[in-house]
């Protein structure tokens, strides 16, 4: 079995990082069988989002179902197709995922996506999937803000194309390592500690 967790934060050693690391490192302590696993991190690499060039519609075409860039994500899309599972990790920014996750979501899934009635899949395989959002509010201000429904959006399209993802809040994370030195009085270092 094989594992792909993608971070989607620009911070390789925080929160997202970390919750990521151990949601494979619980892959690999649970598992009857063996598990390989990697951690991507999304901001190492170059690329583009899509350009909407339909290559990857065209009935034929050499990129039928794959995106025709080329670029530091082609070889990670190639390497997902093969996987059996994907978790996506991304910070939240502003209510919603980071910019770069984002790109990389509609690179993977787009191209598995037909224009049959229905947008059937026409990915290799269904694969197993999950989402881990960290995010520096608390659970009752992610409700309120109504984040769950915007991140089922975009867990729904990862459902067509792959299986329905199993989903972690990680609500109320530390923003920075030394809060002293940030203007942040809208949060509680002292909440946060007693609330973790």
């Amino acid at each position: 079995m094989n594992i792909i967790a993608i971070n989607g934060s620009p911070r390789k050693r925080k929160n997202t990082a970390t919750v990521l690391q151990h949601a494979l490192d619980g892959a690999q302590s649970v598992s009857g069988t063996a598990v390989t696993t990697e951690l991507v991190q999304l901001y190492d690499l170059t690329f583009s989002p899509c350009l909407s060039c339909f290559e990857c519609k065209k009935i034929g075409g050499k990129q039928y179902g794959h995106c025709a860039l080329n670029d530091d994500l082609t070889a990670l899309l190639q390497k997902i197709e093969s996987a059996d599972g994907i978790i996506f990790g991304s910070p939240i920014y502003f209510g919603d995922l980071s910019g770069n996750m984002i790109s990389f979501m509609e690179r993977l899934l787009f191209p598995f996506f037909t224009y049959d009635v229905g947008y059937p899949t026409i990915a290799p395989k269904r694969l197993e999937t999950a989402f881990i959002y960290t995010m520096n509010v608390t659970k009752e201000m992610m409700e309120t803000y109504n984040y769950q429904n915007r991140f089922a959006t975009r867990e729904s399209f990862v459902e067509k194309v792959f299986k329905k993802p199993q989903v972690l809040y990680v609500n109320n994370t530390y923003q920075f390592s030394d809060s002293s030195t940030y203007l942040s009085t809208c949060f509680s270092e002292s909440y946060k500690r007693t609330s973790t």
